[in-house]
């Protein structure tokens, strides 16, 4: 019975995950060893900024949701066996810090994948630690070179894969748990602000164009 409303509530995550996928892209708003935040835009050209874009727009939207979702709802998750809120950010933050491992930039000395996802509940510490993964992110793809790009390196299944690759691998894990984020507001009565504004911006152009 169990297993049965397990599948019942993931199924309703993936309907969920159909229906936001579509706002997901293109609608972006107008003590630790760890890096800080950033604090402005990067900069980087070529394949490199268009990494870089796609990162940022996960970035804001991923931040914008996790300091929307109230902190009593970090710990909800949908199902027994399925990460929770704050373990979907955290989850993201950890694939930000030890994937550029692969691209040459080392994780902050005090990071350990192992349980980080399940580290901390907390929201402030959850918000933070997901800013400054991303600032850690970023790095790691600013500082590379045209030539660096096209280098290759070991990757997950024994294979070898370009940094090229890599790169865009770290934007498609990022928004890949926007969208189960997103679903997961959704599941708790949450709009993801960006969708609330542009909502708010369309309600106000119905009423100019009645009066």
């Amino acid at each position: 019975m169990r297993a049965s409303k397990s599948r019942v509530v993931l199924w309703n995550v993936g309907l969920v995950l159909v229906f936001v996928s579509r706002s997901t892209f293109g609608q972006a708003p107008p003590g630790s060893a760890l890096p800080p935040a950033a604090t402005g835009p990067t900069t980087a050209t070529g394949v490199r900024a268009e990494a870089l874009r796609l990162m940022e727009d996960a970035e804001t939207k991923l931040t914008k949701l996790a300091q929307a979702i109230p902190a009593e709802k970090y710990s909800w998750r949908p199902a027994k066996d399925v990460r929770s809120v704050s373990e979907v950010f955290l989850h993201v933050a950890g694939g930000n810090f030890g994937i550029p491992r692969r691209l040459g930039t080392d994780p902050p000395a005090d990071f350990n994948p192992q349980g980080f996802d399940k580290s901390t509940a907390d929201k402030t510490k959850v918000v933070d630690l997901l800013k400054r993964s991303f600032a850690h992110a970023k790095q790691a793809v600013t500082k590379l070179t045209d030539a660096d790009i096209e280098k290759t390196g070991e990757w997950f299944g024994g294979r070898k894969a370009t940094y090229r690759e890599m790169m865009f691998f770290l934007a498609v894990h990022q928004h890949e748990h926007l969208g189960q984020s997103i679903a997961y507001a959704r599941m708790i009565g949450i709009t993801p602000p960006w969708t609330e504004e542009q909502q708010k911006q369309q309600k106000m152009q119905q009423q100019k164009s009645k009066s």
